[in-house]
């Protein structure tokens, strides 16, 4: 009945949309409110339906109507999925962890570090959380790469001590791009620096811009706020968690429901049974070689970019870690006696498990390429930079930024479109240093949340793909969180406005 009732408004918005022009207003960066529509349209079904797939599809065919491009095939859809980022997401975070996830069912790597680590240091729910948190602090690369290696390592862990999968994509989210911000040990500092070298007069070189980063570290609030009640939430000290995750912890804890019922997780059945060989013993070699193999050899590419000061390549090191993982995997298994067709039937099932999460992240990527040629970022910026004070400011940019990246599902993609015009405004309102650093701090902060809590980006459903969660539950228990962190930050902005600007 649902579905129906939805077909109306949807019916009727794209008949609007069909008597639109396909063209841009004479010097717009945008289409005004269209510009908005496709995200829009994808976001209410999605919440509403709780079927992503067709949703963003709906979404990416409402943007070839409004900018023209009819043919969405040709306009949005193959270029996205013929890209070079796509194909590094498509082999990185597809195949080759749906490949080594598979093959740990056949070697039962995971599953006896899981149980190495029961003994040692987790001792229930509890210390599996914490566990969990604490394997995205060290992580901090930041992004889809900390939201793989901690959903990986830990997911065993949490189910054999009955966390629900909702607790464990919020905490793996949550200590992602959160915590790439907070220790910016990585490559977000280079990568803004970039964006803003030159923009305003403080900025004037690039490592200007990575040591103004480091020095607003102590002001994303969002950023600290997320990372502390990650923690809380994970020793179970916070007060509040929300009616429907703790729904969840409850349902794991009395009834050993790692997801709903009816839930549809993201990994299927291939990626959690194990098939262990007759006569081949796991060992604690079966996991650690593939995983030392992946953060080493990442580290060997990240390490140099950021004494070079050049990320233009950061994606091929991280390519070969992962490839590289899977090969030592593979190799692993052989030395110890496994057949080659054992191996090769858990590396197909593994992929087998996580092409949906392929489909969606196909999808993802060519709606944000549709919000990227409707101006998306640009609408949103425009229609609420009027309401310019410098008390307001940081918490605005903070808003927007949360607007932004929610629609299209990136931080780093916000970050490009948002930076360059949020930094020039601050400095024409106050260009106090102080109040500069609010203003980067919240830019920094805003659309990590949007990023960490739309069900379009590429962590939210990578965390729902390895931990193996329904990505809507992970979604609809993670924000309530998400937003009372973002409050706080709101509210600590204000304060500091006016008590110091």
């Amino acid at each position: 009945m649902k579905y129906t009732v939805l077909l109306i408004p949807v019916i009727l918005i794209l008949g609007v949309l069909f008597l639109n022009t396909g063209e841009r207003p004479d010097d717009a960066e945008h289409f005004g409110f269209y510009s908005l529509l496709p995200a829009l349209i994808t976001l209410v079904l999605v919440f509403s339906t709780r079927e992503v797939i067709s949703s963003l599809f709906i979404g990416i065919v409402a943007g070839g109507i409004i900018s023209g491009n009819y043919n969405i095939l040709d306009s949005f859809i193959l270029p996205s999925i013929g890209s070079r980022s796509f194909a590094v997401i498509l082999f990185v975070y597809l195949w080759c962890l749906g490949g080594l996830i598979g093959l740990w069912t056949r070697t039962g790597g995971a599953r006896h570090f899981a149980s190495w680590a029961a003994e040692r240091i987790v001792k229930g729910p509890r210390t599996a959380k914490f566990f969990a948190w604490l394997m995205g602090i060290v992580f901090h690369q930041g992004g889809t790469i900390s939201t793989v290696l901690t959903g990986t390592t830990i997911r065993a862990i949490t189910d054999e001590q009955k966390v629900s999968h909702e607790e464990v994509s919020y905490v793996v989210d949550s200590t992602a791009s959160p915590i790439a911000t907070v220790i910016p040990l990585n490559v977000w500092p280079i990568y803004v620096g970039g964006l803003l070298v030159g923009t305003i007069p403080i900025f004037a070189t690039e490592q200007q811009v990575v040591s103004f980063f480091f020095g607003a570290v102590a002001f994303n609030f969002y950023g600290i706020f997320a990372v502390i009640m990650t923690l809380l939430f994970s020793l179970e000290l916070l007060p509040w968690e929300g009616k429907k995750m703790r729904a969840a912890r409850i349902r794991s804890r009395e009834k050993g429901q790692l997801n709903r019922p009816d839930a549809n997780p993201l990994t299927a059945a291939e990626l959690s049974e194990l098939k262990i060989p007759e006569g081949y013993k796991s060992g604690l070699a079966d996991f650690f070689i593939p995983l030392g193999t992946l953060i080493g050899v990442a580290l060997t590419g990240i390490v140099p970019a950021l004494a070079a000061g050049d990320i233009s390549n950061i994606d091929v090191p991280i390519a070969e870690a992962f490839g590289l993982a899977l090969l030592a995997a593979i190799v692993t298994a052989l030395v110890k006696g496994m057949k080659l067709q054992s191996i090769i039937n858990g590396f197909v099932d593994g992929i087998k498990g996580v092409t949906i999460g392929a489909i969606i992240l196909a999808l993802a990527v060519s709606l944000g390429d549709v919000s990227a040629t409707l101006g998306t970022a640009a609408y949103i910026i425009d229609t609420t930079a009027h309401f310019i004070h410098p008390v307001l400011l940081p918490v605005l940019l903070l808003v927007i930024n949360m607007g932004v990246a929610f629609s299209v599902g990136t931080s780093w993609g916000t970050y490009a479109v948002v930076f360059p015009i949020a930094m020039p405004l601050a400095y024409a309102v106050n260009p106090d240093p102080f109040f500069l650093t609010l203003c980067f701090g919240a830019v920094l902060g805003g659309a990590v949340f949007g990023d960490q809590c739309s069900p379009i980006s590429d962590t939210t459903i990578l965390s729902s793909l390895a931990t193996g969660a329904d990505l809507m539950d992970h979604v609809l228990t993670q924000i309530p969180l998400a937003v009372t962190a973002a409050a706080l930050a709101g509210i600590c902005y204000t304060i500091l406005t006016l008590l110091f600007v």
